[in-house]
Order: C-alpha cells, then sequence, then structure tokens
C-alpha cells in the first residue's frame, strides 16, 4: 500500500480486527478509483487521500475555485448542528456518510457538551474503517460505535445489532445526513431513504441535512458539471432548494429553516462568505 496512508498504518488502525478482516479491508481499497470520503478529506486539507482522490478534487477545483471554502463550510454547519442537538437534549446520534476522521467529529461535539452522548458512525468506505478506532474514542459516560453499512440500505443499517445495542430507538434521535445524500443519484431517491430512517426514530428526533447544488452556480458552469457527471467523472448529484426542502416534509424547520450552509446559525466571528462561493444547502428540522 503506497501514496497516503502505508500497511504499517492500516494494521495499527485496524489492530481491533481480525486479521482476515485487515487483509479484507486492505485489498478494498482501490487506489486508482476516486471516493467521495477521500476526496472530501482532501479537499479539507486532510492527508488520508490518494492520487486519484486528489485528480477528482482538483477537477472539481478548477471548474469551481471555491469549492475548498465550501467543504470547509459544510464541516462548519455539521458541527454547529450537532452543538445545537446537544443543546436541545439530544443524547444520541446516527452519523451516515461519516467520512474519514478530522478535528471535532459528531461525537467529540456531542460529548464536549454531553459526556453521556452515544454515537454511531456509519460510511462504506474501507478506509474510513482503517481509521474507525479514531471515531471509536468517547468519554467513560458515552459510547461510540461504527457500522460499515451503506445508506442505500436504510433498513439493514436500523436493523444492525450494534446500532441496536448502541442506542435506544424509542428515545429521541439525532439523525446527521451531511453531504451524503449527492451520492444518492436520481429524482425521488433520495426522499424515501431519509423517511425510512424518520419513520424509525421518535417524536422529538432531528434530522440534519447538507446538500450539494447547482442553483448558485453560473449555467455554465453546472452544465460542465453534468458533463462530467454523465461521462462518469464526477459523482455528484446535485438538488434544487425545492427538491432539498422536500426531504424535511412532515418536520419543524428550525429557525432559520432552508439556508446556504455558511448562513446556518453562524457563529458571531465567522468568516464572511460570498453567497455564490457556498453551493450546499443546509437545514435541521424536528420530528413532531
Amino acid at each position: 500500500m503506497q501514496d497516503g496512508i502505508d500497511q504499517y498504518t492500516l494494521t495499527r488502525n485496524l489492530s481491533e480486527f481480525s486479521l482476515n478482516e485487515i487483509r479484507r479491508r486492505t485489498d478494498a481499497i482501490d487506489q486508482t478509483v476516486p471516493h467521495p470520503a477521500r476526496r472530501y478529506n482532501y479537499l479539507l486539507g486532510g492527508k488520508d487521500n490518494f492520487a486519484a482522490d486528489r485528480e477528482s478534487g482538483d477537477e472539481l477545483a478548477r471548474l469551481n475555485p471555491a469549492i475548498k471554502i465550501a467543504a470547509q463550510e459544510n464541516r462548519a454547519f455539521l458541527q454547529r448542528a450537532v452543538s445545537f442537538l446537544a443543546g436541545q437534549g439530544i443524547r444520541q446520534f446516527i452519523d451516515i456518510g461519516t467520512g474519514l476522521p478530522t478535528a471535532d467529529n459528531t461525537h467529540e461535539v456531542a460529548q464536549r457538551i454531553a459526556p453521556k452522548s452515544r454515537i454511531v458512525y456509519v460510511d462504506n468506505d474501507p478506509l474510513v474503517l482503517v481509521h474507525a478506532r479514531a471515531l471509536l474514542t468517547s468519554t467513560p459516560e458515552g459510547r461510540t460505535a461504527y457500522l460499515d453499512a451503506d445508506l442505500r440500505e436504510p433498513d439493514k443499517i436500523l436493523n444492525d445489532s450494534v446500532l441496536r445495542e448502541t442506542l435506544d430507538l424509542t428515545q429521541p434521535v439525532g439523525l446527521v445526513l451531511v453531504s451524503i445524500l449527492p451520492f444518492i443519484a436520481g429524482d425521488g431517491v433520495a426522499g424515501p431513504i431519509v423517511r425510512t430512517l424518520l419513520d424509525a426514530v421518535p417524536s422529538g428526533s432531528y434530522l440534519v441535512i447538507s446538500h450539494a447544488t447547482f442553483d448558485t452556480l453560473d449555467p455554465p458552469v453546472a452544465a460542465k458539471y453534468w458533463e462530467m457527471f454523465h461521462a462518469g467523472k464526477s459523482d455528484i448529484w446535485p438538488r434544487t432548494q425545492a427538491e432539498f426542502r422536500d426531504l424535511f416534509a412532515g418536520l419543524e424547520l428550525v429557525e432559520p429553516g432552508v439556508v446556504q450552509v455558511h448562513q446556518w446559525r453562524p457563529r458571531p466571528n465567522s468568516t464572511p462568505r460570498a453567497a455564490k462561493d457556498i453551493n450546499n444547502w443546509g437545514a435541521v428540522a424536528r420530528k413532531p
């Protein structure tokens, strides 16, 4: 294994898993194909990525030079949203599309406010599992767990024994779907997945979503993105503000509602951003 992460790191970080599991996961990492989690890591300035991920990220950046700023603002939105949920008394979280560990992951933000918080991370990138130990750290009072699963199979996620042992689904849960739904391509495909997850959690639960959009891009740039998608050079399926809003049907949107991620309850010292540079919608809503 070369470029981005070595065999020693793989073995060290997977020391809690069986040798067969280590071999299976290592073999599953294809360095030649970009993966959303690794590309996102690159856009955030991380080092856990391969040449294919960087090339994909650079191609997107050539079209939209502000994409790295948008990635940073998206990450900041996650942290503010989790802080808000913890402040509302949410003590259980399901973070799907976890991505590679970085500063202030969901469990760190939540447990800093409420040490008893429990978090289940879900991702399907083998490299995320390599780093799972960083995600499985926890306060003594709380708990974290990791599932290797795909958002396209929400029932499998919800029925997994690890999730059921970690969380009590009769109590409110924070469902976190940050920058994952754009990789569920197709019209009308994301809504049923979100609904399945929401149906499994009780009243008082919250839904957090951020989503890529072309609403804020110049039409020629958006057209070029679609050319890349149809040529297999991009895996991002954007949704309009109206499509994004539909994902929250039947829920109570938290103020300020559906906005660009940098506009969702920004901190007083936040860096000012131009609206045209942030091509992500964000919102938080409560299940009544």
